[in-house]
């Protein structure tokens, strides 16, 4: 079937429809199937092993946050998130915006439950990243433009009707294309997302939520906690060139391997980091029992693990105990070294910086606390 040639600065209404007709699952998309479905098994396996998922949940949907903004030059720090994670009235507007992508992850995750994957869920997804009611695009003028150059790249479709359509053939083909591996369904989906381009902006967040949203669904994961956002930051030009590569010249083989690829990488990396995060957790248990056994509890070390910037009011709000006493337990933990106290106008705060390193670096290593046995 011979479609319209695309020209950068016009709209692409002749965007092929999906299945694409060349063939997809090419002998090395296959065999790199294989190993990335590995790498995901292992990840679902340490997150269901995790006897506190909260922390997963808590913790990891926020770097995928921080990193998905970042690709879209929206900036801000792993602290920031914590620290305005649940009332961000003082925060600046990229951290605000990476916390609403972060709620919309979760909200997605939760609408899962009710129904499947559908041009609906996107509009939600799109809505709360942006924090405006964001609908199919009605009006022509959105292109893509390089960034250097301002020459334009891409023109996506125009017309609710038609993206309607294309998204409803996007849909079927997520849901009933099930000859295909998942992981290659994902990869298709993602490129044509993107090429639909269905709001006015947001898009490319919208598709990285979608991402998440679809393993879940394909039981491939149990918890929205891949963070495959870091890859695409680390290989930013080939996810742009590639993507352009697909729509200049049907070109989806290096496309497929790519989105493979950065599923096996990132899960592997999760993997390992959530390895690390237990052995902190269970390193810091051993301590603060050495060092302060009257307050220590298995809930108190959780919370830290959870809320890696902590108020006095999260351990009233966890019920472990009253707020006189929460605030010395907090500054019990801080006078060992395990957090560290600020204040932040008339609010303290607790900050864990063993964690947040943890999470901002790209290894796994943390420094020890001081080994004493005569602690108690």
């Amino acid at each position: 079937m011979n479609h319209m040639p695309w020209v950068p600065g016009e709209p692409y209404n002749s965007l092929p429809v999906l299945p694409p007709t060349q063939e997809i699952e090419t002998k090395r998309v296959l065999k790199q199937c294989v190993e990335s479905r590995s790498r995901l098994a292992e990840l679902k396996q340490a997150a269901e092993r995790i006897p506190n998922p909260a922390v997963l949940i808590n913790i990891l949907p926020m770097l995928e946050a921080q990193a998905s903004s970042e690709i879209e030059n929206i900036i801000t720090t792993t602290y920031s998130l914590f620290q305005y994670r649940d009332d961000d009235e003082h925060a600046d507007p990229a951290t605000k915006e990476a916390l609403r992508y972060r709620q919309a992850l979760m909200e997605g995750f939760k609408s899962l439950t009710d129904r499947p994957l559908t041009t609906r869920t996107a509009e939600q997804v799109c809505t709360r990243i942006k924090g405006v009611e964001m609908q199919i695009r009605r009006v022509p003028g959105t292109a893509l433009e390089n960034s250097r150059t301002r020459e334009v790249i891409y023109t996506p479709p125009v017309g609710e009707d038609l993206l309607r359509t294309k998204l409803a053939n996007w849909e079927k083909f997520l849901h009933e294309a099930t000859e295909y591996d998942p992981l290659v369904r994902l990869a298709v989906a993602h490129y044509q997302f993107e090429a639909i381009h269905p709001f006015t902006d947001g898009n490319g967040r919208t598709g990285r939520v979608l991402n998440s949203l679809f393993l879940i669904q394909e039981n491939l994961l149990t918890l929205p906690i891949l963070y495959l956002s870091r890859y695409i930051i680390q290989h930013k030009d080939d996810y742009y060139t590639l993507l352009l590569d697909v729509t200049r010249e049907q070109n989806w083989e290096p496309w497929v391997l790519y989105i493979l690829k950065a599923v096996e990488e990132t899960a592997a990396w999760t993997t390992e980091k959530i390895v690390a995060m237990r052995s902190l957790e269970k390193h810091t248990v051993d301590y603060v029992k050495a060092k302060v056994p009257k307050i220590y509890s298995q809930e108190l070390v959780n919370l830290i693990f959870v809320s890696p910037v902590c108020r006095i009011q999260y351990l009233e709000e966890s019920g472990i105990v009253k707020r006189q006493a929460a605030s010395r337990y907090l500054k019990a933990l801080a006078a060992i070294g395990v957090l560290r106290e600020e204040s932040v106008g008339k609010e303290k705060l607790f900050v864990h910086p063993k964690l947040l390193q943890l999470l901002k670096q790209d290894g796994n290593d943390f420094e020890r606390y001081p080994h004493n046995p005569d602690a108690a």
